[in-house]
């Protein structure tokens, strides 16, 4: 397969092939061994985005965060790869006795942890891991300006703000003449529509922001494995897909079968296609758990959906209410 074309991230000058390598598996349900291979496979196809974050994965007992960055980390230190990639890393969630937040202490410790253990003197993509209200923007978005001209990272980005932060850090970096947020990762897949669409998707393409999508396959549910109550041990984010097998799930699922089994593809395959299709969309982002579940995610890039197809998905799709979602 021909290596993908990539597309400009924002303003930030970065150019990023039109899949990213979701890191929040690394030091979960990802071995170092595995995670080397995956990693090895994903740069060897020609995509250059690896995101990860601080956090990953403070969730299991006796972990403290930093295990994904780490074996990042000691991947790019055996292999020496770090030319051919952009590393995305987040800060801001709770790292327990760590802290959280986004205050100028925080972030100004955070990076030197991230930088430490990712075993590199920069990150290409900075990301507010989550809005944090209580520290002015003006503070938050000034620590980032001083850590770029120190050259520990290259342009800023926000995850999971709203359309009205992200209005108001926008407006914030251009009165004070602070470096803005290229990027914006939000949620976003055939199930999770309604919020990125109605609200942030305006802002980003009036903005000009570059857009990184996670949970683009819904926890694992898109990939077809989950099909009923009883594929709930199949992962350890089972619980969190099958509760999606209400009528609109299903019903997402069976338009997937349909337009993958027409283009001889997977369903995971023609999912990303759907949100690469989305012309503020820069980059999905996917995780696997072996380089066998890489291979369809890769395809994505080289399937383009026919109008029929994306029609079909739309449909099957279209957004209920707006549910709150977890984020990660």
């Amino acid at each position: 397969m021909a290596h993908p074309s990539r597309r400009p991230l924002g303003r930030s000058g970065l150019s990023v092939a039109p899949l990213a390598l979701g890191g929040n598996v690394f030091g979960w349900t990802v071995n170092e061994a595995m995670g080397f291979r995956i990693l090895d496979a994903f740069v060897d196809a020609g995509f250059n985005l690896i995101d990860t974050a601080d956090v990953y994965s403070s969730w299991l007992p006796g972990h403290e965060g930093g295990e994904s960055e780490t074996l990042i980390g000691n991947w790019l230190r055996e292999t020496g790869r770090r030319s051919e990639l952009l590393l995305a890393t987040k800060v801001g969630m709770d790292m327990g006795s760590g802290g959280k937040g986004l205050s100028a202490e925080h972030i100004s410790q955070s990076i030197d942890g991230s930088l430490r253990r990712l075993q590199t003197g920069y990150v290409d993509l900075y990301q507010a891991h989550t809005d944090d209200r209580d520290t002015p923007l003006d503070e938050t978005l000034g620590t980032f300006a001083s850590l770029i001209e120190e050259g520990k990272v290259r342009a800023i980005g926000a995850s999971n703000y709203d359309a009205d932060r992200l209005e108001e850090a926008l407006l914030v970096s251009a009165d004070r003449g602070l470096p803005r947020y290229e990027s914006l990762q939000p949620r976003y897949n055939l199930l999770d529509r309604a919020e990125y669409e109605a609200t942030l998707e305006p802002v980003c393409r009036a903005q000009g922001l570059g857009v990184l999508t996670y949970a683009s396959l819904a926890s694992g549910f898109l990939t077809g494995k989950y099909r009923s109550k009883d594929d709930v041990g199949k992962s350890p984010r089972g619980p969190r897909a099958v509760a999606r097998l209400d009528e609109r799930g299903v019903g997402i699922l069976t338009a997937l079968d349909e337009v993958a089994s027409r283009l001889g593809a997977a369903p995971a395959t023609v999912a990303l296609a759907w949100i690469l299709a989305r012309p503020s969309v820069t980059a999905p982002i996917a995780s696997a758990t072996s380089v066998d579940q890489l291979r369809p995610l890769v395809e994505a890039a080289s399937l383009t959906l026919d109008a029929g197809a994306i029609r079909e998905l739309d449909r099957a799709s279209r957004p209920a209410e707006s549910t709150s979602a977890d984020r990660r």
